[in-house]
């Protein structure tokens, strides 16, 4: 019977709103309506007019200069050719001149402190009281790697040591706990990070054996090694590094040194071999006859080898440091066959070609120059230290050093070319320092002694980070390895630096 709907609503229209809307009145104005007028402009007449005053007569005169202005061509060049010679004569005593070598113009404060980043240890190893024997960067510049071992008095053939690896760039980085901890049975003398593999590190062993890991298999990491055969280095591998091979350039051997004498290169093998493929040795009776070797091993015949560094302009060039107190420069495309020897599977080759001025004792470190001119090709430079504490700086061309220093009365255990600053370099001191030198400031005193540890602790190496060249790796003999940051200074290359570079190595010489 009911149902739900809808009805229209009805407008009644206000009789009073309308009666005040038609007289302009308001319930809260009394007033009747005001007139009003919107205008832009409510004058009767307007003018532009760019000036409103009369021209003086400086203007008129500023106008008249506007005009062409005759030239005595002749006059000027007559007063040029006089001039010629004078100024001929002071710009090229300027181009000679040193007074500014090395000046850089200071847009930004510069920062001279170096700074500890981070402390890393790993406490298993410094309760063996085991050492930082060697230091690696990988190829991305973020993961650094050391080896843990011993360089001093002690039974190093059987005595356990380790491999460890931090991630810098990782969250939640832990100082005391790194990444990847390798067990090995012998001490490991030294690794190095594959240049272009992240994850591969190659390890030399006082036993003289040599080892590959791979880091990102955790639970077995170790997939290429030499074993113990006649091609073994018999004497503890004091280095060793990836060479690129010269018949594949995207294949890289294993090259390792000892104190045996030898200087043995690696191929990797499918069935997890390391396989001798080319070998050097150094004998007495094959070294230059402008040096005599102050001490002779092994039945007056091998040379210990200690250190190595491939020159940067001639990939076949390399310098070794020897136990003897010499460098010797040596080469790969050699042909003649190393005293015979017994027991090696391929023919051993005389690598050393000339012999520089000796140390006071074993030279333990030798880095070359990474800078160079392309173009005349003579700052071949390298680095060497040693026992007796003393840097030389040589020219590959010259026996004599171009520059000898004494940083420490201690041994010198490592020493590093910058990768960015041609006038830079590192030096590790048995007096616990690692010592900066800048020869654009100074060729006689360091530029910053860095205090790793106490005066009883050796630095034993030292590394640059090539992707991060503020980066600067350290390890000592009570097992930290301490990651610096360097400042702008020691990063940042001034203008003319190679110029410098070259001028002091000229001035030397001549």
């Amino acid at each position: 019977m009911f149902g739900d709907s809808a009805a229209r609503g009805a407008d009644v229209e206000s009789l009073w709103r309308r009666d005040q809307g038609t007289r302009c009145e308001a319930k809260s104005c009394q007033t009747g309506e005001i007139s009003t007028v919107e205008a832009a402009v409510q004058s009767h007449s307007s003018r532009d007019a760019g000036m409103q005053t009369d021209q003086s007569e400086e203007t008129i005169q500023n106008l008249d200069l506007q005009k062409e202005v005759p030239v005595d061509y002749a006059g000027l060049l007559s007063f040029l050719q006089g001039v010629e010679d004078v100024v001929i004569k002071e710009l090229n005593k300027n181009w000679r001149s040193h007074a500014f070598d090395g000046f850089e113009v200071n847009w930004v404060d510069q920062n001279e402190t170096v700074s500890c980043l981070h402390s890393l240890s790993y406490p298993e190893a410094q309760d063996q009281k085991l050492q930082v024997t060697s230091i690696s960067w990988n190829v991305t510049g973020s993961v650094v790697a050391c080896s843990y071992g011993r360089l001093d008095d002690g039974d190093w053939s059987t005595e356990k040591s380790y491999v460890c690896t931090w991630n810098l760039d990782r969250r939640g980085l832990n100082p005391k706990r790194p990444d990847l901890v390798v067990d090995v049975p012998s001490s490991v003398m030294c690794l190095a990070f594959h240049p272009s593999q992240p994850s591969l590190i190659v390890g030399g062993l006082y036993s003289g054996e040599v080892l590959i890991w791979d880091t990102s298999r955790i639970e077995d990491p170790l997939i290429w090694r030499t074993g113990m055969t006649d091609d073994t280095h018999t004497d503890p591998v004091y280095q060793v590094d990836w060479l690129q091979d010269s018949k594949h350039s995207h294949h890289f051997q294993i090259l390792s040194v000892s104190t045996d004498g030898k200087i043995l290169v690696w191929q990797t093998q499918r069935d997890g071999q390391l396989t001798l493929v080319e070998g050097f040795a150094l004998v007495a009776q094959q070294i230059p006859r402008s040096m005599k070797l102050k001490k002779r091993t092994r039945g007056e015949t091998a040379v210990g080898v200690t250190s190595l560094s491939f020159s940067c302009f001639d990939p076949s060039v390399f310098i070794i440091g020897v136990e003897g107190g010499y460098s010797l420069k040596c080469s790969t495309a050699v042909e003649t066959a190393a005293v015979p020897r017994t027991g090696s599977s391929v023919t051993l080759k005389a690598p050393a070609q000339f012999a520089f001025s000796p140390h006071g004792g074993p030279v333990y470190c030798v880095s070359c120059s990474p800078f160079h001119r392309q173009v005349m090709g003579r700052l071949n430079l390298f680095l060497s230290g040693g026992t007796d504490g003393h840097i030389h700086l040589h020219s590959m061309l010259q026996a004599q050093p171009l520059i000898s220093l004494q940083l420490s009365k201690k041994y010198l255990f490592s020493v590093r070319w910058s990768p960015v600053r041609p006038l830079v370099f590192a030096a590790a001191t048995g007096e616990g320092e690692v010592q900066l030198f800048d020869f654009g400031k100074s060729s006689q005193k360091p530029a910053v002694s860095i205090k790793q540890a106490s005066a009883q602790t050796p630095v034993y190496c030292i590394e640059f980070n090539f992707k991060q060249p503020q980066l600067l790796a350290a390890g000592d003999a009570s097992g930290m390895l301490k990651i610096w940051q360097l400042s702008s200074d020691f990063i940042q290359q001034g203008p003319r630096e190679m110029n410098h570079l070259e001028q002091l190595a000229n001035e030397v010489t001549d």
